[in-house]
């Protein structure tokens, strides 16, 4: 393969190289604190905390963290609650404590939580107190618990709807053994100690499912934090003016870097939503003059279908990203056209610890993962042979970078088959195939592991629900494998339909095999009202093909 430069489309205006970078996390938010002392840092309903308060409580939790809890540098805490002003405190006062973040999602039932203390070591949580009940058994094995409720600084009344979680997280009249309210916490005295935490040191550790096994944790130093952070907000040019959504999942990394971390580094306000809710778009864009927008290509579909939704909520935003999924091509023409808007997708990964590819903001290209950002190496190669492929070809997208995880948390045997070392890189092979065009953005085909093989032919699902959202009728799909006795396997599609919109299975079929080669057309259609999410907001595809595999096995299909 070429070892084609993509700085010919390099974003106008934006330095090749980043400016001088904060040594930690902590640090960073010292900076925008100093900068910008009373600007606000963080919007919850009503609720605003400025900069200076937003440091003073990470100030403080680390304090009792440190002094109370008894947390020593490098120790590992879990962090699982909603998207609230306490996730944000709770994740910077684990840092400027020492510790590291093990980032949790709140969808987690007891058993999963148990594993991930366990394999983390973690000896302290902060939680919401929706999730007391669940975390009671760890508590009892000597697990450190601290609980907040998030509704405590939001005004009364709310000028916003809440979400019922709000309701739902509540302390009740006496904790159980083992647990500490927030408010206890954030009565600490004594100031922290002096910060050591530096770019080498371990900051979070998200865990990955991969396709099959227990979860993994990603170990990321401060640097890789920092510099994903860093990297976004001077892509997209936040600065101290700039307010940005953070209605992604903070757990996930897309959320915690593009909005939290990316924000904070920035000195930039943050929207924060607890919940998804799509009728708040308009009077959240409308009061605080949003900016800059991260979200799920689902998030965009649903609020342009909103009733409520007004073409004037855009008025202030700029920016307008995701990734993670495609965005169908009659809605990024639909936000061109109609709203002047871009929208700019990216790439990242766990591993990755969110960004490693982005679509310039001024010559964006759709359904596109991008280009490789600052000091960021990406390379397209055969899965088996290992060997570069050329441009136009599908392969397996490696990459290199600061932002390239340290490697699995104890699973050597994991981080052997991941790192793949060529032309003096330490690559990241990320399972996910694609190609390279001849202006050097990369296009995203399928995961490796999702292929469906129909009489030895090779369908990638995206490329299948890419061709289906052409439908006028569908509203949203998902493709996986189903068993087939005469070709192995057969293509399937899940698929909600528009309001108002009536279509069979048969009629889908025939006008699927009209704009695809037969073995890459549906050959089963199943009509549902939505399809599952991931925690992140993805569609979970696979969840579809397990439900599928087990019903075949258990002779239901």
């Amino acid at each position: 393969m070429a070892d084609t430069d993509p700085r010919p489309f390099w974003p106008k205006g934006l330095r090749r190289g980043l400016r001088p970078l904060p040594q930690s996390m902590c640090e960073a938010l010292r900076r925008s604190a100093a900068r910008v002392p009373d600007r606000t840092a963080i919007v919850f309903y009503g609720a605003e905390i400025s900069y200076r308060d937003l440091l003073s409580r990470v100030e403080t939790l680390a304090a009792w963290l440190q002094h109370e809890a008894g947390l020593a540098f490098g120790d590992r805490v879990l962090l699982d609650m909603q998207n609230s002003p306490h996730f944000i405190i709770a994740y910077q006062a684990i840092l400027r404590a020492g510790g590291v973040v093990v980032p949790v999602n709140p969808m987690n039932l007891a058993d999963e939580l148990a594993y991930l203390a366990e394999d983390s070591g973690a000896k302290i949580a902060l939680i919401g107190a929706e999730l007391i009940a669940r975390f009671k058994t760890l508590s009892a094995n000597g697990l450190r618990i601290v609980v907040a409720a998030y509704g405590e600084d939001i005004p009364v009344p709310a000028p916003f709807t809440l979400p019922a979680v709000i309701a739902e997280c509540v302390l009740p009249a006496e904790l159980p053994p083992g647990f500490v309210s927030w408010a206890a916490a954030m009565s600490e005295t004594r100031p922290p100690r002096p910060d050591t935490a530096g770019w080498n040191d371990l900051c979070v550790m998200p865990y990955t499912s991969g396709t099959t096994g227990k979860p993994k944790a990603c170990m990321h130093p401060h640097a890789s934090a920092v510099f994903t952070a860093v990297a976004q907000a001077e892509w997209y040019g936040f600065g101290e003016d700039s307010v940005l959504t953070a209605f992604m999942p903070m757990f996930h990394v897309a959320g915690m870097q593009f909005s939290m971390n990316g924000g904070l580094s920035a000195g930039a306000t943050l929207i924060v939503m607890c919940r998804w809710d799509r009728d708040l778009i308009g009077p959240l864009f409308r009061r605080y003059h949003v900016t800059g927008w991260s979200a799920a290509p689902t998030m965009v579909v649903d609020v342009l279908a909103a009733s409520s939704f007004e073409p004037s909520d855009f008025k202030h935003l700029r920016t307008l990203t995701g990734g993670g999924a495609t965005m169908p091509a009659a809605v990024v023409e639909e936000l061109q056209q109609r709203y002047g808007l871009t929208f700019v997708e990216g790439y990242g990964l766990s591993e990755s610890l969110s960004a490693t590819h982005i679509n310039p903001p001024d010559r964006a290209k759709p359904q596109c993962l991008g280009i490789p950002i600052h000091e960021t190496i990406s390379k397209v190669i055969d899965p088996e042979t290992l060997d570069n492929v050329p441009d136009g070809t599908v392969g397996e997208i490696i990459i290199a970078g600061p932002q390239i995880m340290r490697g699995y948390w104890n699973r050597p045997d994991a981080d052997a088959g991941v790192f793949l070392e060529q032309d003096g890189h330490l690559f990241l092979r990320t399972g996910d195939l694609g190609y390279r065009d001849e202006d050097g953005y990369y296009f995203l085909v399928d995961r490796l592991k999702r292929m469906i093989s129909v009489s030895g032919f090779k369908v990638w699902p995206a490329e299948c629900e890419a061709m289906l959202y052409r439908h006028p009728a569908i509203q949203e799909c998902c493709v996986i494998a189903a068993p087939d006795s005469h070709s192995g396997e057969l293509v399937k599609a899940f698929v909600v339909l528009k309001a108002g919109q009536s279509l069979t299975a048969a009629e889908l079929i025939q006008w699927a095999r009209g704009i695809m080669a037969a073995y890459k057309a549906p050959r089963q259609v199943e009509f549902v009202s939505a399809l599952p999410r991931s925690g992140s907001n993805k569609i979970d595809w696979r969840k579809l093909q397990d439900q599928e595999r087990a019903a075949v096995a258990g002779g239901t299909a």
